[in-house]
């Protein structure tokens, strides 16, 4: 039972790269304001490289294909989105600064799949 829900969980997170992969496709122009609104650099090579991450990744993990260096991939990525986009720490109380916490508060939990699903560890292992 525990490997299908492994598998169940795998597919989630990659479907959670997949989805976000393609809308910055479909709107690119807005991802490039919002990355410019946060103080990014060279935004249109750090945009087409998440996309390529995001998507390449979300479908190895999919499908199970090198999912430990996948996911690991995807946790370095996960981190660095979150203290560079996510940055609620540097920003005045109100609405955005709660969304970017809750945002930051999320990829944190993603990251932490992602750091299982690296690590290969199965609920029916046993602890070496």
């Amino acid at each position: 039972m525990s490997q299908y829900l492994y598998v169940a969980g795998r597919g989630l997170l990659g479907l959670y790269f997949i989805l976000p992969a393609i809308m910055k496709i479909t709107d690119f122009n807005m991802h490039v304001e919002y990355m410019a609104s946060h103080g990014m650099i060279f935004i249109p090579f750090f945009l087409v490289l998440t996309i390529i991450i995001q998507l390449g990744g979300g479908v190895a993990l999919l499908i199970g294909y090198r999912q430990q260096l996948v996911a690991f991939v995807l946790a370095g990525l996960v981190l660095v989105i979150s203290i560079v986009m996510h940055n609620f720490w540097a920003m005045e109380e109100g609405i955005q600064r709660a969304h970017e916490t809750q945002n930051f508060v999320k990829n944190m939990a993603i990251m932490a799949g992602l750091l299982v699903v690296a690590g290969g560890y199965l609920p029916d292992d046993k602890p070496g």
